[in-house]
């Protein structure tokens, strides 16, 4: 894609042109800058902040305010990709009215360009309306996190012909409503891919096989940030974990052992000029 912001109107073009489409989760502004010159197409604020930021057990935790606040630190860092905002669990479920207002807030407040919410022809009116409001949605359906109890856990959808269905017929419902992309999770390959080719408007998976129109993926576990979550779906590209925790017990060694600071990292002796600390480091022990 080209080096201006994406835009819903960029990715159905992509899926017109066979060409498939990026989305990494980003959480703040130094990660939305890096990938978005990595050149990720979309970055989704998305409510998994509540795990691997938060550390919580599930994404129900997460409010609306905690998900503007990430939302307008991600927005501050990205020039090009798309910024979609995630409506968290029990604010656009009560009433087409409520999801309308909590959806207008991540737009006007967090910076987003589009949100995005889970569920499939349920849903559908909402979508409509807020499609109708200027704002939009990203569909979201197959294995749902904010349905993890009624799911009984993170299990795998449309395992059986009814349940196949049911995913393609809330996929089109969505299409109908004006969703302008659908995530696909955790379903078989041959229903994503059903999927795919049945609606016009581009779908993104995860842990649904190859045959979507693009991919998404949680970055800190593209990272390898933790080493002792790996799902069968997940590729890590890095072991940035590691790498972490070796910087830092070697920074903690040095400091013990007297070897950091040195004296080309100390500031001058007194009569010497003064000079300028960098932009970032000036603000950093505030």
């Amino acid at each position: 894609m080209s080096g201006q912001r994406v835009t819903i109107h960029t990715l159905r073009a992509a899926k017109g042109r066979n060409e498939r489409i990026t989305m990494l989760t980003a959480y703040d502004a130094t990660f939305a800058r890096l990938l978005d010159e990595a050149g990720a197409d979309i970055l989704l604020v998305g409510d998994s902040l509540g795990m691997v930021v938060q550390g919580h057990d599930t994404t129900l935790p997460v409010t609306l305010d905690e998900m503007i606040y990430h939302c307008k630190a991600v927005a501050r860092g990205a020039r090009r990709a798309q910024i979609v905002g995630d409506m968290p669990f029990m604010t656009y479920q009560e009433s087409v009215e409520v999801g309308v207002r909590n959806a207008g807030r991540l737009i006007k407040e967090g910076g987003c360009h589009a949100v995005k919410l889970e569920g499939g022809a349920q849903h559908a009116e909402l979508v409509a309306r807020l499609v109708a409001s200027g704002i939009p949605v990203m569909g979201h359906i197959g294995l749902t996190p904010q349905s993890f109890h009624q799911m009984g856990g993170f299990r795998v959808q449309g395992k059986d012909a009814a349940g196949a269905a049911r995913l393609v017929a809330d996929a089109e419902a969505l299409e109908a409503a004006g969703a302008y992309a659908i995530v696909l999770e955790g379903m078989p390959t041959e229903v994503a891919a059903e999927i795919t080719s049945s609606i016009s408007i581009p779908t993104i998976g995860i842990g649904a096989g190859a045959g979507c129109d693009g991919q998404v993926l949680v970055v800190y576990d593209l990272l390898g940030m933790d080493e002792r979550f790996k799902p069968k779906f997940v590729r890590r590209y890095a072991d940035v974990g590691a790498t972490i925790k070796d910087a830092c017990a070697r920074f903690i060694d040095d400091v013990r052992a007297g070897a950091f600071p040195s004296a080309a990292e100390s500031f001058s002796t007194i009569g010497e000029p003064a000079k300028p600390m960098s932009l970032y480091s000036s603000g950093a022990a505030k």
